[in-house]
């Protein structure tokens, strides 16, 4: 899976590429998506158990579960698919990365259901990136409202329920969170170092073939890197061609 031209099998199989956008886009569905806090305290209780980089990883696939379901809908796809190059470099090394900027007067635009889902997953995707670098320790509850988005726009939610339990009982194997909730100052001051922990790369959530290890990770992650244009993505900041 060494570049975004091949679209993953899951993703195939929920029927996301060309469907008709038919799920409800009302007012009161966009607040919801908007403000995620209330009613899904279990799942914030459950991605805090994933480390920082799994943590970047799931927000990068289903970024990609957004991107390929408004493929052919909207232009703005092309500018998802710089980000989640970034994200995947990102977690490489982020000194290679500039930030994922995006509407930074903060002007809400979400209404449409293709623009308007666009502008919120990329608002929540601006938050968690913004908190990677800085290395917040609340990294994981921005996640909450992507994670909710991905599903509603999802045609078939029992592909994507399916996988996203499976993806969640390997991260927390694979990718534990070396620390816990209740020990967190509610300031956010302190900085979380997430360097030294072992990157992830697409195939851990989209191949059902690969087989984990830190070096397979490592090899997946450069093969990736290795056939991006990487002049062609404003988001990406190489000094030199990674390895």
């Amino acid at each position: 899976m060494r570049n975004l031209n091949n679209v993953p099998k899951v993703i195939m199989e929920s029927k996301s590429i060309g469907h008709p956008i038919n799920y409800k886009w009302t007012k009161k569905k966009i607040n919801k998506l908007l403000d995620c806090v209330e009613g899904n305290e279990e799942l914030e209780n459950t991605l805090i158990q994933i480390n920082h980089k799994g943590s970047m990883g799931l927000t990068t696939a289903l970024l990609e579960w957004i991107y390929w379901r408004f493929t052919g809908y909207s232009q703005a796809t092309h500018d998802t698919k710089k980000r989640i190059e970034a994200l995947w470099c990102s977690i490489n090394n982020r000194e290679q990365t500039n930030p994922l900027l995006f509407d930074t007067e903060f002007e809400i635009t979400a209404n449409g259901p293709v623009n308007g889902a666009i502008w919120i997953a990329l608002m929540n995707v601006r938050m968690i990136d913004a908190r990677y670098r800085k290395g917040s320790y609340f990294l994981q509850n921005d996640l909450v409202g992507l994670i909710i988005l991905a599903r509603h726009i999802t045609p078939k939610k029992k592909k994507f329920d399916n996988w996203f339990i499976e993806i969640i009982r390997k991260l927390v194997h694979s990718y534990p969170n070396p620390y816990k909730n209740n020990e967190l100052d509610p300031s956010d001051e302190a900085v979380y170092d997430s360097s030294n922990e072992p990157v992830i790369s697409r195939e851990f959530f989209f191949d059902p073939e690969f087989q984990y290890s830190v070096e397979a990770s490592e090899n997946a992650i450069h093969d990736f890197i290795d056939n991006l244009d990487l002049k062609a993505n404003t988001f990406l900041n190489f000094s030199s061609k990674a390895s």
